[in-house]
């Protein structure tokens, strides 16, 4: 199929029906020699270079020869044309200082030689000079010769009187910073110790006192185990009685056909022989109060706050003559009142010596390791090893608030697998003949 006919009758067709791109190529390529050169006329001495050193030059040649190269961020800043540039002499923009009065610069002069200088000058002295200062004291990477906390600022300033905030502030313009210790190191999660000394009866050679009191303290905690045991059993496993599936089903029908009267059935009577309608709420007249009614309420509330009155009066006089009794009541509720302090102070140190509540596990401490008189060797080789280390440092974190109570739990959960049969896998065995 040929090409459609177009018409070209003004520039715009024109334009836009004639293909023009090898013309413009050709007026690129010569606008390129005009600047760059023709590479036809040039000779081979001036477009080749016959090597002669190495093509691997060792390391310590290559990055010698890359310090003395110039850096490529360069190139963008030189011409790459052969075309002089049309403005020869092209203005720059001076300087601040430059653009200043000769006769200001002169004054300014002498102020500096008699020592006068403004005062953003002086802080910017004084700014240099600390910068330099810190400088020459910052470490080098990788050294810690002091530690950051003991480090003292004496700025010859009496800073008793002033707030942690206010110091840090005054000492921020001597040049020196106050350090700031975190929230969480400006005291202990608890004052339970780390490592807490173990009962003397659990030694491998432990006196007959020590041993028997380990004994009797886990024979208790025992007992007291077995009886949580009993009482749960006997609270919810023997409450119920075992009921045969027939008496359960009696007992149900009994439950549920409570207070039908199912003997003695009765017949409906007819509903519709009484036609009086009856209101449910019957509508409520508006009769307003008379003048001699509203002039008794007035007298009845008037006499009632004058009897108030009266009271508060005669209960002031009273007062009088019961301060001893008021007394005795005050003396009574500040005791009282000391006493719950004394109880929260101490449940506050237990509080504090316990351990806090992190998570949704409750803490529970590991059983206190102990042997039996029997097994006592009394030297250290023949003693077999009871308890695990790794297991007590554990509890001794979650003991002092570092880590959060878990569970030990050595199965992972799956979901559980829905099996069955897709529908053109089924086999329909009615079908097959036997």
């Amino acid at each position: 199929m040929g090409k459609r006919k177009v018409s070209k009758k003004t520039k715009k067709s024109w334009r836009k029906h004639v293909d023009v791109n090898d013309v413009d190529k050709f007026l690129e390529d010569s606008r390129q020699q005009e600047r760059l050169g023709s590479f036809s006329n040039r000779k081979n001495s001036d477009l080749f270079v016959i090597s002669t050193k190495p093509e691997i030059l060792p390391k310590k040649a290559r990055r010698e020869l890359l310090q003395s190269k110039e850096a490529r961020c360069f190139n963008a800043l030189k011409s790459h044309s052969a075309v002089p540039d049309p403005i020869a002499k092209r203005n720059r923009v001076r300087t601040k200082e430059e653009r200043k009065d000769p006769r200001v610069l002169k004054i300014e002069a002498l102020k500096k030689a008699q020592g006068i200088v403004k005062l953003k000058e002086r802080l910017r002295l004084k700014n240099k000079a600390i910068a330099a200062k810190k400088r020459l004291i910052r470490p080098k990477r990788g050294e810690f010769t002091t530690d950051a906390w003991e480090v003292k600022t004496d700025s010859g300033i009496n800073t008793e009187w002033m707030d942690p905030d206010t110091v840090r502030h005054t000492m921020i313009h001597f040049g020196v910073k106050k350090k700031r210790l975190p929230t969480s190191l400006h005291k202990k999660p608890s004052v339970i110790p780390a490592i807490e000394i173990p009962h003397p009866g659990t030694s491998y050679n432990p006196s007959y006192e020590d041993h028997q009191k380990l004994l009797q303290e886990v024979a208790e905690k025992e007992l007291e185990l077995m009886k949580e045991e009993k009482h749960l059993e006997r609270v919810t496993t023997k409450m119920f009685k075992k009921v045969s599936l027939v008496e359960r089903e009696k007992n149900f029908i009994n439950e549920m056909s409570e207070g039908l009267n199912l003997e003695n059935e009765t017949t409906i009577e007819d509903s519709y022989e009484d036609t009086e309608v009856k209101s449910v709420n019957p509508p409520v007249k508006n009769v307003k109060k008379t003048r001699v009614q509203r002039r008794k309420q007035k007298e009845q509330r008037e006499l009632a706050h004058k009897i108030g009155k009266e009271k508060l009066e005669k209960k002031k006089v009273a007062d009088i003559y019961k301060l001893k009794l008021i007394s005795k009541q005050l003396t009574k509720r500040e005791k009282k009142q000391e006493q719950l302090r004394q109880k929260r102070m101490k449940n506050k140190i237990l509080k504090a010596t316990g351990t806090k509540v992190l998570g949704r596990v409750k803490f529970e401490p590991l059983d206190p390791d102990f042997i039996l008189s029997d097994e006592l060797t009394g030297n250290l080789r023949n003693t077999a090893p009871t308890g695990n280390l790794l297991k007590d440092r554990f509890k001794s974190l979650e003991q002092r608030n570092i880590v959060a109570p878990s569970v030990i739990k050595l199965t992972r959960d799956k979901a559980k697998m829905k099996r069955y049969i897709k529908p053109d896998h089924k086999i329909d065995m009615s079908s097959v003949k036997v």
